[in-house]
């Protein structure tokens, strides 16, 4: 098609290209096809249909223009040239003719024709002076909401309760509207210049209305490439608090057209209490709002807060059980043993979590506290300096997210309690009155026995997995090889909860030691004594309260949690790794992928052919030259210069890379989440807005104002 434009057109200039470079890096003008050869399934989208070509063409209105005269070279054709042209010229009205009789025959697609054609002809007609000057006038309007979204400005000014009565102020809104105006925008001007001073310039309701169009045009643009690349995976992040509301932050996985791995935030969903109704609403929006086809999702992760693993567990068996090829997975953001740690329905972990977190952000948010810390941990670990260095180290960075997360708070409680105690205790005016009370909270929450019995015995369960999933979040080759090591983890665990009188002595004993060297007395919580009001059982002593109540169930969870995120087809998933050459190496090329590629066969192009095409594939490399280092990643392996002469490995390499496991091995294509987090962070919760999010977080995705516009009038006429 794009050839045959280039004829056409007589665009001597552009003859030298191939019809791939033409599609790739030139754009054909809608005014060049007939009004039955476009498609429009939706605002946002204008199609071509299959048998699309273009044949209405000007080849004199340049002669008028003296400024386009030298834009385009249009080549003298010679009479064979022409008698050629003209050929074409038959065949194509020909083939069109063909084209119009097939789709008669289809009522319904005659219908839908004809209002598309009745859409251009109204499109075609000229713009009165009206008209156009509301068109710059909306787009005037659409301009300031964009700059406002990519610029992170909320909408709304100064609250009334700020300004003395009788004083008016605009919003962020009106003020940039009027400071264009004065600016010299005409269009503007003369749309207002007769409007009341006080007198909103555009309704609250509009603008709400306006930026949904600009969110969805942007969130588009994503979504294009998602569907042209077919295969993709969903993953959620944390719940956020959105003026108020909560939501769940949506990213897609997918690969583009230069094969790089990329992971795009698409869009906040409203949070529902409800799973099953939260399962309905997650997919409604991913299909029917986002207009992707979940046949094609082929992996799916949750990152959540404690307390709502749970919910998003359901959401995760709903999308399972009409989506089989939806593998669920952990996501390659998160350490394991973190996310286990969330998974825990116990309400002593969620809330030993959340002191956690306060303590961290305590201590980043003041670099004088951090020193503070740094002294203590130099005094206790004067006779281990290598130790007390590391920990240091640690404490100035997210240790909360790290897979000994519990590990590191244990060894760290000393110092962070003395620390705290020595801040809220001091009387002169080196700390503000917001640390020292902050210190006094956190210093009561870490010396409760309570959070101590927890940590320890979280510490020890989850030393079971730390190895595996810090292998998860490794090299390819790391992530190939835990997944043979799964059995090895479960049969530990298992071992454990077989023995866990004996596992639950050691790790109390432990707890007992910590607390008697932080002076903290050992006791039942104070919330269980009087919820008995004092009649307990004869045998109940903390070490048996804290063992039904913590050691049991949260045993008992990580061995279900495991077996359930790793499920047989995310095993054999991971097991199809073996195709990247540096893990074919370490198994000496011994491999047998086709056994495990079976649940992608549906994905490849050429099924058939497998078998072959994987022998001709660890031929290549184990025949390779001297000087040829083995790809080690997905990423080096889809880069290739001659990896589209195996079809299904390309294939089956971008599904698997899909996978949310798999880390995004070039940082600047996974910048999606970074972007989501420093957008949280800097703006207050009363000012988010998920319209104005996703043109911040998106900043850099082309967008096409007349599109905006265009959609509006229709919308809102």
């Amino acid at each position: 098609r794009c050839q045959r434009w280039v004829e056409n057109c007589r665009r001597a200039d552009l003859e030298d290209k191939t019809p791939d470079q033409l599609n790739k890096h030139y754009r054909l003008c809608a005014k060049h096809f007939e009004t039955s050869m476009i498609c429009r399934s939706s605002p946002y989208r204008t199609v071509l249909r299959d048998n699309a070509v273009p044949t209405i063409f000007d080849l004199t209105s340049h002669l008028n223009n003296p400024h386009s005269r030298h834009r385009k070279r249009i080549k003298e054709l010679s009479e064979d040239e022409i008698r050629t042209l003209k050929q074409q010229k038959i065949d194509e009205a020909f083939e069109q003719k063909q084209a119009t009789q097939e789709s008669n025959a289809n009522n319904e697609q005659n219908t839908v024709s004809e209002e598309r054609g009745e859409e251009q002809e109204e499109e075609a007609v000229p713009l009165t002076v009206e008209e156009r000057e509301n068109k710059d006038y909306l787009k005037s309007l659409f301009e300031i909401l964009i700059l406002m979204g990519k610029q992170n400005i909320p909408l709304n000014g100064h609250n009334v309760d700020e300004l003395p009565e009788g004083i008016f102020t605009s919003d962020n809104f009106q003020a940039l509207l009027e400071y264009r105006i004065n600016g010299g925008d005409e269009v503007l001007r003369k749309r207002f210049e007769m409007t009341a001073v006080n007198l909103e310039y555009c309704s609250k309701t509009q603008q709400k209305q306006m930026l949904e169009i600009c969110e969805n045009c942007v969130r588009e643009e994503t979504l294009r490439e998602v569907r042209d690349s077919h295969f993709f995976s969903i993953v959620t992040d944390e719940v956020v608090d959105i003026a108020g509301e909560e939501h769940l932050p949506v990213l897609v996985r997918f690969v583009d057209d230069s094969h790089n791995l990329r992971e795009e935030f698409i869009g906040f969903l409203p949070y529902e209490a409800d799973p099953e109704i939260l399962a309905v609403k997650f997919h409604a929006t991913i299909t029917e709002k986002w207009g992707l086809n979940m046949e094609y999702c082929r992996g799916q992760a949750y990152i959540v807060s404690s307390g709502f693993a749970s919910k998003m567990k359901v959401v995760a068996t709903r999308l399972l059980e009409k989506y089989p090829q939806a593998v669920y997975t952990l996501c390659s953001s998160c350490a394991l043993n973190v996310w286990l740690a969330k998974s825990v329905p116990v309400v002593g972990v969620s809330i030993a979590l959340g002191t956690i977190e306060e303590v961290c952000c305590l201590f980043n948010q003041s670099p004088q506290l951090l020193v503070e810390l740094d002294n203590t941990i130099s005094a206790l670990f004067q006779d281990n300096e290598e130790k007390g260095n590391e920990l240091k180290k640690i404490c100035r960075s997210h240790w909360t997210g790290r897979h000994d997360t519990f590990e590191v708070l244990v060894d760290l409680l000393q110092a962070l309690v003395l620390c705290l105690d020595a801040v809220s205790s001091d009387l002169s005016v080196r700390w503000n009155n917001f640390l020292v009370g902050r210190a006094f909270v956190l210093s009561s929450a870490l010396t409760d026995f309570d959070f101590i019995v927890t940590i320890v015995i979280m510490k020890n369960v989850l030393s079971f997995t730390r190895a595996f999933g810090k292998n998860l979040q490794g090299q390819t080759s790391d992530v190939f090889f835990a997944a043979g090591s799964l059995t090895a983890v479960l049969h530990s665990l298992n071992e454990v909860m077989e023995n866990i009188e004996v596992y639950h002595e050691f790790w109390f004993e432990e707890a007992t030691n910590l607390a008697t060297k932080l002076d903290v007395q050992i006791k039942l919580p104070g919330k269980f004594c009087r919820a008995q009001q004092g009649n307990f059982e004869p045998d109940m002593t903390s070490e048996n309260y804290y063992k039904e109540i913590l050691s049991v169930p949260t045993v008992e969870h990580i061995i279900q949690e495991l077996k359930d995120i790793f499920s047989e087809q995310h095993l054999k998933a991971l097991k199809c790794l073996s195709l990247v050459p540096s893990v074919m190496g370490q198994l000496k090329f011994n491999t047998s992928e086709e056994h495990h590629a079976d649940m992608f066969k549906n994905d490849l192009p050429n099924p058939d052919t497998l078998s072959a095409e994987l022998h001709c594939w660890r031929i290549k490399w184990k025949h390779r030259g001297k000087d040829i280092e083995l790809p080690a990643t997905i990423y080096e392996a889809l880069h290739l210069p001659d990896i589209k002469f195996f079809p299904n490995v390309y294939a089956l390499l971008k599904v698997l890379c899909l996978l949310p496991v798999m880390k995004v091995e070039n940082e600047k294509y996974g910048i999606g989440r970074k972007r989501l987090k420093a957008y949280l962070k800097n703006t207050l919760t009363e000012q988010r807005s998920s319209n104005l999010a996703l043109l911040n977080i998106n900043f850099d995705i082309k967008h096409d104002l007349d599109l905006m516009v265009d959609t509006y009038i229709k919308l809102y006429p």
